[in-house]
C-alpha cells in the first residue's frame, strides 16, 4: 500500500496533523476515528463509537485514553491533545510526536521525550464493537504510563453537558461499565469522576453547529514500563459485556492480517489500487439484514442511490462478488412500489429518488456482467421487469400490454412522457436526483422535468434488463421498443445550441402548478451530461471536442465540478453554516466521485486518461488518510469539504484507474 507516513513538522504542527484524519471501522458502521496530532476536532471522533440497530444509529462511547508519562526524576509529562472553548490547547502532546504511520490501515504514534520512545496502536475487531490499545516502550526508560479514560455516551451529532447528569459508572474487575453500554478493561484502574468542562471541536465550529461540549473523566489505568518491549494495554467493548475480548495483541494482530487479506483478495496491481481496495472496506458493513454500505464517515448511514454507484466499485473491483450478490438481493426485496427507499437516516424510509432505483438496475447488470452471474440474472429479473414497466405505466401505449407491477405511476410525478418516451419526475418541495440539497425545506437544484441522467439511466436500465432477458432466452417484451424510442428522443432533446448538453429539458417554471407551455430546457453547464456517453447503454458516442470543452469549465484536480464557474449560482467555496454549505452543495463544488463518468467517457471518445488521476492520488495522505473526500472546493487549493471518508468518490476512483 502506499506509504502513510508523517514526522516531526506535520506531527508538531498542529494545524497540518489535525487536518488529518484516521478511521478504523469496525465492519459493523461502527468506528474509532481521530487526527494525526491526536486533537479532536469534531463530535465524532473517539475511540469507540458504536453502530446501533442501523450504521446510521451511532453512540459514541469511549472519547480519548490520555496518556501521562512519569519519569525516573517524578516528571511528568503529558502527551494528550485537547481543544478548550477558551481558545487554549491543553496538555498539548502533538509537540512531542515524532511520526506518525497507518501500517496495514491501522494507526501508529511514537511521542519521545529525550531517549524515551513510547508507541501507541490501536485496532478494532472485525465484526463487533470492540477496541484494543496497545502502548509499548520503544527505548529508553523505566517509565509509569498512566492512561486517563475520557467518556460519554450520547449520540453521535450531538453533545452532552454537565447541567444533565453525568455518565453512570459501575467499577468491575479491571476497569468499568459505563452507562451499561460499555466496558473498559485494562490495569490498576483508579475511578475519578469529574466533568471536563467546554471541550472545543473546530470543525463544527467552522461547519457553523454546536462546537463545544463537557466530558466526563471516568478514571485512569496504569502500568510500569520498565524496559523496552514492555506494553500498558486498554480494551474497551459493547454489546456482550460479559464476553471478554482477547488479549490487545491478538486483536491488534487479527485487524492486521484481515486488512492484508483484504487487500490480496482484491489482487490491486499497485500500491494506489491497494490502497483504495482496503479503503473500498470500510464502507462495506454486516447488518441485521445482510451487507450493507455506508455512504460515508463520520455521519452517513446507509444511501441506496451512493450504494448503486458505488456497487461496482466497493464489490466487483475488490474481489467480493458473493457480498454483493447477497446484497443486491436484499435490495431487490425490498423495493416497494417499483422504487427503492433513498434512505432510512432519518428514521423512517424516504422513496424520494429518481435515479436511486435506476443505478440498482446499472448495478444488477454490472455484477452479472462481471461475475458471470446469470443464476442472480434469473432471480432477480422479474422484479427489474417489473420497476420497468411500472414506470411505464404513465405510458398508454405500454401500460395496456404491461404484466402486473406494483407502481404508484404518479409518486413524486415520476413516470414516462407518453408523448416522447422519456423520464420526468418532479413536485414541489422535493429534489429527486443527486443533487437533492435543501435550505429551509426548499430545493437549492431541483431540477424537475426530464433531468439528462436521469434519462441516460431510464435508457441504459432498459437496455440492460431487455439484454439480460435476452441472455436467459425470455422475451423482452415492451423493453426494446421503449428504449428505442427514448434513444430517439433523447438524441432529438438534449442537444443544445450552447454546444453541450441540457441538463434538463421541458422544465417547469419555478412555481407549481407546473403548466406546459412555461416549460423550457435548462443549458447550465454541469457535469450530469457524462452519463449520456459513460454508461454501457449510454444513449450518445461521445464527441472530443464537447468533453474538452467540459472539462477546460468543470475538471479539477479532485475530479468535477457540479457547476461551470460563472454561471447563475455558482459557488466558490462549500464552506459556512448549514445553510451555507447546503446552498452551494451542487453549485460548483466538486465532487470525485464524477471522475468515473468523465473517465469513461473520455475512453469511449479516444482521449487519453493515463493522467487524469493525478490529482485524486496524491490526495489520498492529505485529508481522509487513504481515502477520497466526499466533496472539494471549486477553486485552488481545493480543500476537501463534506464527510472525509466516502464511499463513492473511494469506488469510483477505484473503478476506472488503470489496472
Amino acid at each position: 500500500m502506499l506509504p502513510i507516513e508523517f514526522g516531526p513538522r506535520v506531527c508538531g504542527h498542529l494545524e497540518s496533523g489535525a487536518d488529518r484524519e484516521w478511521l478504523v471501522p469496525d465492519g459493523l458502521g461502527g468506528y474509532a476515528m481521530g487526527t494525526v496530532s491526536g486533537l479532536r476536532t469534531r463530535r465524532y471522533h473517539g475511540l469507540l463509537t458504536v453502530a446501533g440497530d442501523t450504521p446510521a444509529s451511532r453512540r459514541l462511547g469511549l472519547v480519548s485514553l490520555d496518556p501521562e508519562l512519569i519519569l525516573p526524576s517524578g516528571a511528568t509529562v503529558r502527551l494528550g491533545v485537547h481543544e478548550w472553548r477558551s481558545g487554549d490547547v491543553d496538555p498539548r502532546g502533538y509537540e512531542l510526536l515524532e511520526r506518525f504511520d497507518l501500517v496495514d490501515g491501522l494507526p501508529r504514534w511514537r511521542w519521545r521525550i529525550g531517549d524515551l520512545v513510547l508507541e501507541r496502536e490501536l485496532a478494532l475487531a472485525y465484526g463487533r464493537s470492540c477496541l484494543a490499545v496497545r502502548h509499548r516502550l520503544v527505548s529508553g526508560g523505566p517509565a509509569r504510563l498512566g492512561l486517563a479514560a475520557v467518556v460519554t455516551w450520547r449520540d453521535g451529532h450531538g453533545e452532552r453537558r454537565a447541567a444533565g447528569p453525568p455518565p453512570r459508572i459501575e467499577s468491575t474487575a479491571g476497569g468499568a461499565v459505563v452507562e451499561d453500554a460499555f466496558r473498559l478493561a485494562g490495569p490498576d484502574w483508579t475511578p475519578e469522576g469529574q466533568w471536563w468542562h467546554g471541550v472545543y471541536h473546530r470543525e463544527e465550529a467552522a461547519r457553523g453547529l454546536t462546537p463545544d461540549e463537557d466530558l466526563w473523566y471516568a478514571g485512569r489505568f496504569a502500568g510500569a514500563l520498565d524496559q523496552p518491549g514492555d506494553t500498558v494495554s486498554v480494551l474497551a467493548w459493547a454489546g456482550d459485556l460479559a464476553d471478554e475480548p482477547p488479549p490487545a495483541d491478538q486483536v491488534i494482530e487479527a485487524a492486521r492480517r484481515r486488512n492484508r487479506r483484504v487487500v490480496a483478495a482484491g489482487k490491486p496491481a499497485d500500491e494506489v489500487a491497494a490502497t483504495l481496495t482496503l479503503a473500498a472496506d470500510a464502507f462495506v458493513v454486516r447488518t441485521a439484514a445482510g451487507p450493507d454500505v455506508v455512504a460515508g464517515y463520520p455521519w452517513f448511514g446507509a444511501w441506496s442511490r451512493d450504494t448503486m454507484i458505488a456497487y461496482e466499485g466497493l464489490f466487483l473491483s475488490t474481489g467480493r462478488p458473493d457480498e454483493g450478490r447477497d446484497l443486491l438481493r436484499a435490495y431487490a426485496g425490498a423495493l416497494a412500489d417499483g422504487m427503492l427507499a433513498n434512505t432510512a437516516d432519518t428514521g423512517q424510509p424516504e422513496y424520494n429518488t429518481t435515479d436511486g432505483t435506476l443505478w440498482f438496475l446499472h448495478a444488477v447488470a454490472r455484477h452479472v456482467a462481471v461475475a458471470k452471474d446469470t443464476d442472480l440474472a434469473a432471480e432477480l429479473l422479474p422484479a427489474l421487469r417489473a420497476v420497468l414497466l411500472g414506470h411505464l405505466r404513465t405510458d398508454p401505449r405500454v401500460a395496456a400490454s404491461a404484466e402486473p407491477a406494483a407502481f404508484r405511476g404518479a409518486r413524486y410525478g415520476i413516470g414516462v412522457d407518453p408523448t416522447d418516451g422519456l423520464l420526468t419526475q418532479g413536485c414541489a418541495g422535493e429534489a429527486l436526483t443527486w443533487m437533492d440539497a435543501r435550505v429551509d425545506g426548499e430545493p437549492v437544484t431541483q431540477r424537475a422535468g426530464k433531468p439528462v441522467e436521469v434519462n441516460a439511466l431510464w435508457i441504459n436500465g432498459l437496455a440492460a434488463v431487455a439484454e439480460l432477458a435476452e441472455l436467459l432466452g425470455q422475451d423482452a417484451g415492451p423493453l426494446p421498443a421503449a428504449r428505442d424510442r427514448a434513444r430517439a428522443a433523447f438524441r432529438r432533446r438534449f442537444p443544445s445550441p450552447a454546444g453541450w448538453l441540457y441538463d434538463v429539458v421541458d422544465a417547469p417554471p419555478p412555481a407549481y402548478p407546473r403548466g406546459a407551455a412555461a416549460r423550457h430546457d435548462d443549458d447550465l453547464l454541469r457535469p450530469n451530461q457524462l452519463l449520456a456517453w459513460s454508461l454501457p447503454y449510454a444513449p450518445l458516442d461521445p464527441d472530443p471536442a464537447t468533453l474538452r470543452r467540459l472539462a477546460e469549465a468543470l475538471l479539477t484536480p479532485l475530479g468535477p465540478r457540479s457547476l461551470a464557474p460563472g454561471s447563475p449560482g455558482y459557488v466558490e467555496r462549500h464552506r459556512g453554516g448549514p445553510a451555507e454549505r447546503d446552498s452551494g452543495y451542487h453549485q460548483g463544488t466538486v465532487w470525485p466521485w464524477l471522475i468515473g463518468p468523465y473517465a469513461d467517457a473520455c475512453r469511449r471518445a479516444g482521449l487519453p486518461t493515463d493522467e487524469l488521476f493525478a490529482g485524486l492520488t496524491a490526495h489520498l495522505p492529505e485529508l481522509g488518510l487513504g481515502s477520497v473526500s466526499e466533496t472539494a472546493d471549486a477553486v485552488a487549493p481545493h480543500d476537501g469539504t463534506g464527510a472525509p471518508f466516502q464511499a463513492w468518490s473511494v469506488a469510483e476512483l477505484l473503478r476506472v484507474r488503470p489496472s
